[in-house]
């Protein structure tokens, strides 16, 4: 596991929220779903979050994205431009775009490099995160489901930021490519620099990858602790069951 640097990359302070549910006439009531949430996001740490579905999960990364208002608290970042790994490639990606158009557009909107540094910045990310140079011409349905998500990572880290949200980002792949992808997204914080929130239903994903672990019932963090501690001596029934869940 790797040593905590005690520099903050992310403080959630507090945090309650939810969100708009869409009714008959226009917007419907407001459904809360977090309530006082707290915890901090070192530099260098790999934070994993942790719960059944409907425990509020991705309704916390949305907010701390800033896609969702909080309703109290607040939301603190350390870092410029954090970003998503989506969990379903497939969808993160656009059909009709090759991988070359996919990871180049970000850079084009940010209007900051010529042509040529973009390319080069593309080849580069695609080396990083190891897939082919004749990716790049590919669309999305020409490739792998690991290939897809190795384009999603690299979609995410190509305006290099230092603090990334991964949720649930194996769990449409088999057990051969998660391995692959938790091991390559180990490679990328070393060498990278980089800080994630990791969301799973599967303590084993988090057990294998994650410094740190947040466990969430009913949006709210119930128990929190380092992974060897947590899953030795874990303190809460319910974070018993998701053990006892997962062997």
């Amino acid at each position: 596991m790797n040593q905590r640097d005690e520099t903050l990359v992310l403080r959630v302070d507090h945090l309650s929220g939810g969100y708009r549910v869409p009714g008959l006439f226009g917007r419907g009531g407001y459904k809360d779903v977090l309530h006082d949430v707290t915890f901090d996001l070192h530099h260098g740490e790999i934070l994993g979050l942790v719960g059944e579905s409907g425990s509020g999960k991705s309704t916390l990364a949305k907010t701390i994205l800033g896609m969702l208002e909080p309703r109290e608290g607040s939301v603190t970042h350390y870092t410029k431009r954090p970003q998503m790994i989506f969990q379903d490639p497939s969808s993160a990606l656009n059909p009709a775009y090759s991988v070359a158009w996919t990871l180049e557009e970000p850079l084009r909107i940010y209007g900051k490099y010529d042509a040529a540094e973009r390319r080069r910045r593309v080849r580069d990310m695609l080396e990083l995160v190891e897939l082919p140079e004749e990716c790049l011409a590919a669309r999305p349905s020409e490739l792998s489901g690991g290939q897809r998500q190795r384009v999603c990572i690299a979609a995410a880290l190509i305006q290099r930021p230092r603090f990334l949200i991964a949720d649930e980002p194996v769990s449409a792949l088999d057990v051969t490519i998660q391995a692959q992808i938790l091991k390559l997204l180990k490679k990328l914080r070393d060498e990278l620099d980089l800080s994630y929130l990791f969301i799973s239903h599967d303590l084993n994903v988090v057990y294998q990858l994650c410094d740190s672990v947040l466990v969430m019932k009913g949006g709210r963090v119930i128990e929190q602790g380092r992974v060897e501690e947590l899953y030795a001596h874990p303190k809460e029934d319910y974070t018993r069951q998701l053990l006892a869940a997962g062997e």
